[in-house]
């Protein structure tokens, strides 16, 4: 039986340098070549995706990526968009104004890049440098929205990020998903959308079972793929909610442990 491997990329896929270390990639490519199918499910915008879309060759072997932490879905064999969900557009001011009433950093996505508030932090950096985008700040970001709007994340520090989190939940839990990818990430999405939802999406799309599905992840935002595969994995630098859903721990992100899950479950089988 054919797999569908879905990969988190930061902490999983990706190593501390956010590369994908020749081993892993060999083991993908190898499982690409036999007819199994990977997808990239990220919190990263769609442009963040591509680089890592292209070195995997998932455009050649007809992968899929799931962007916005599952609010768009590619296939890269075509680059048609299958399935996607927007923000009410009402609500986008009301989360800008919001984080400047908390006083945390607010971001959006745009062809060009990241469209932010007039906060600056390290936590806005790694995003940018994550995506490999600039940040343009502005005053007032919604008015340089030209199309609706996928995801916005707020940025906030460790330690209180959970208390910033819980006040956007109480706030728009009614009509949007409100989430954490990493402990300084607050993510809000549309209404029932998160990496599950997608991939069941994508399941009835492709006529597959999500038993077939293996699932990595190490962040909050990776829990409810990692319930929802057939077999879900947590790597061994995981947050720990999210090993105590697991099916199975690999080696952590630095030790190969993609590779590990692949020669394990798909290659040997």
């Amino acid at each position: 039986m054919k797999k569908i491997l879905v990969l988190d990329l930061d902490g999983t896929l990706t190593n501390h340098k956010k590369e994908i270390t020749p081993k892993t990639k060999a083991a993908i490519m190898e499982m690409q070549k036999q007819g199994h199918t990977v997808v990239l499910a990220s919190g990263r915008p769609t442009r963040g995706v591509d680089p890592i879309r292209k070195e995997l060759e998932l455009d050649r072997y007809d992968g899929y990526t799931l962007a916005f932490n599952g609010a768009r879905i590619t296939r890269c064999s075509t680059n048609e968009v299958i399935y996607q969900q927007t923000l009410p557009e009402e609500i986008v001011p009301e989360l800008f104004a919001m984080a400047k009433q908390e006083g945390i950093g607010m971001m959006t996505y745009d062809e060009q890049g990241i469209i932010a508030n007039r906060h600056e932090d390290e936590f806005m950096d790694i995003e940018a440098m994550i995506n490999q985008v600039q940040i343009r700040h502005f005053d007032d970001p919604t008015a340089h929205l030209t199309q609706p709007v996928n995801k916005c994340l707020g940025t906030a520090p460790v330690d209180i990020a959970p208390a910033i989190e819980k006040k956007f939940y109480d706030r728009f839990s009614d009509r949007i998903n409100v989430s954490r990818s990493e402990a300084f990430f607050i993510e809000l999405v549309p209404k029932g959308v998160d990496k599950a939802a997608s991939l069941a999406k994508l399941c009835e799309i492709l006529g597959r079972s999500r038993d077939d599905m293996i699932a990595c992840g190490d962040g909050f935002n990776d829990i409810s793929m990692i319930e929802f595969a057939g077999l879900g994995v947590a790597m061994e630098n995981a947050q720990e909610p999210v090993k105590k859903v697991a099916d199975y721990i690999t080696r952590s992100n630095e030790e190969d442990g993609v590779a590990h899950v692949i020669h394990k479950y798909i290659l040997a089988s």
